[in-house]
């Protein structure tokens, strides 16, 4: 069995707005709302993990979610390490993560990163997104982490501020969407550390442990790029909207 962890904790402070970014809506459905309406065919009773103004989003999405707090935001790493007390007793195959703010990602995606993981038979697996400048809506993700390979094997996600000029020129970012095995993932997670320029656990660390424990890692680019658009500002909403 599978599980899906939607981060939703974060406050979202370029929005400029008192509603929690995932609240905000998209042509009449909040982002959050859309995201859970593409992973219905796959996961009946998402895990939400909240935090800043949790009970905003509780009430908007009701009781047929599973909901974790996240009582400080201390980075998407720290998020998952406080989702392991109330997921790790149960008999998950994956857990698959996800952010609360990619309105644009497909069902067919999340399947696909799942049957990746599987065939692979890795510890983690992430579908990536290339882009062939940073120009235009590919605008977007130039703050995103970039995607690090040796002989085509990811290595490392390097995350936008920690990045060198000459890393910032690559054109593969990651996202935010992974699918994990759920035994390794609680195994592996308190090994993460706040040892970067936002003093913060970075889940994207977990690529990092797994490559020097010589654990498996697999990955696959999105088709559509657009899928990938994140909302972390109005301009970006603006954008995604666009798409819907």
């Amino acid at each position: 069995m599978n599980q899906i962890i939607i981060l939703a904790g974060g406050q979202g402070t370029r929005m400029q707005s008192e509603l929690p970014k995932v609240l905000h809506p998209i042509k009449g459905i909040s982002i959050i709302e859309r995201i859970i309406n593409n992973t219905k065919p796959l996961f009946d009773r998402p895990v939400i993990l909240v935090g800043f103004k949790g009970g905003e989003i509780m009430t908007t999405l009701g009781n047929k979610m599973n909901y974790i707090h996240q009582a400080e935001q201390l980075g998407t790493g720290h998020a998952i390490w406080c989702a392991k007390q109330a997921l790790a007793k149960e008999k998950y195959k994956n857990i698959v993560v996800i952010p609360g703010d990619h309105p644009l990602l497909s069902a067919a995606t999340l399947k696909k990163l799942i049957n990746v993981h599987e065939s692979a038979r890795a510890k983690i697996s992430l579908a990536t997104i290339s882009v062939p400048d940073f120009a235009g809506d590919y605008g977007s993700f130039y703050h995103c982490g970039r995607i690090i390979r040796d002989n085509n094997q990811v290595r490392a996600i390097v995350e936008f501020k920690d990045a060198s000029e000459e890393e910032k020129k690559i054109k593969e970012v990651n996202v935010g969407f992974y699918c994990f095995n759920a035994r390794w993932l609680w195994k592996n997670i308190e090994k993460l550390n706040n040892k970067n320029k936002a003093e913060e656990y970075y889940l994207t660390d977990m690529i990092k442990i797994a490559y020097e424990n010589g654990d498996k890692i697999s990955s696959f680019v999105i088709d559509d790029a657009f899928e990938g658009l994140g909302v972390n500002n109005r301009e970006q909403l603006d954008i995604v909207s666009t798409y819907c």
